[in-house]
């Protein structure tokens, strides 16, 4: 059964620009995730999936230098971008992830993966509820399921965050979450904000010289042998993007009744 990773990124994001681009340690944030992973057991290919603005013509060009597969699309209508990305590949199955995940675990995704061949999903998350921190977001949809939803969603929340048509069709769709037995979706893990960044590069100077493959538990250990650390960008809310597109999708249904 293939399974495609495809790995949404761009730079011009309004909060922190650029950021997948910025150092950790001397290598690009997002090259640093892509490093974590290229450690995923179930996921057979896996590729960066940017857009085709001018704005990500460095980062299309650093994947090239790399040897990283890249695809190039629309820089908002992401589940367009991601259906494209994928077609030559003729994936069973695609993982979306997004490179503001520089602490991305490998062994959740790929349990994440099992959980959702096992269960004859047609689209399992492991944030639906929210119980892992966030910036461990895992989705895995069936390709057809996704070709379906590009051919019928309309509304730019839909289009923009690729998964919540499937989510808005129980009836449709077979979904499944995958929990985490602690509750951990206080800790906030992502990178929109220069306070995020700042936690994550302070996680990387910490653990990655003596551990490169550092996991979940290694994370945790240091937050508490070094609580300080959790308050660096705790006054951020989760979602803050889901957000703004739902207001876009109130305005598009006003101006299309």
């Amino acid at each position: 059964m293939k399974t495609l990773g495809v790995l949404q990124a761009r730079v011009s994001s309004s909060r922190l620009p650029s950021k997948v681009l910025l150092p950790i340690l001397g290598e690009p944030m997002l090259f640093r995730q892509l490093e974590r992973l290229n450690r995923c057991i179930s996921v057979n290919e896996l590729i960066v999936a940017t857009s085709d603005d001018s704005t990500d013509v460095t980062l299309a060009r650093e994947c090239e230098n790399r040897g990283i597969k890249c695809f190039r699309g629309s820089l908002d209508d992401v589940l367009d971008r991601f259906v494209q990305a994928a077609r030559s590949y003729e994936p069973e199955a695609i993982v979306r992830l997004t490179g503001d995940c520089p602490l991305a675990d490998p062994e959740l995704i790929d349990k994440v993966i099992e959980y959702f061949w096992e269960g004859d999903f047609d689209y399992v998350t492991n944030c639906d509820p929210t119980t892992f921190p966030d910036g461990l977001d895992v989705e895995v949809i069936k390709f057809s399921c996704l070709e379906t939803a590009h051919r019928e969603a309309v509304l730019p929340s839909h289009r923009e965050h690729v998964t919540p048509f499937l989510r808005s069709h129980p009836e449709r769709f077979r979904l499944g979450n995958y929990a985490c037995d602690t509750n951990r979706s206080h800790l906030r893990w992502t990178v929109d904000e220069p306070e995020d960044f700042e936690f994550v590069r302070s996680i990387y100077e910490k653990l990655y010289p003596a551990k490169p493959d550092f996991g979940t538990d290694d994370i945790i250990q240091v937050l508490e042998e070094h609580p300080h650390l959790q308050s660096i960008n705790s006054k951020f809310e989760r979602n803050e993007g889901v957000k703004k597109s739902l207001v876009a999708d109130s305005n598009f249904l006003g101006q299309n009744k």
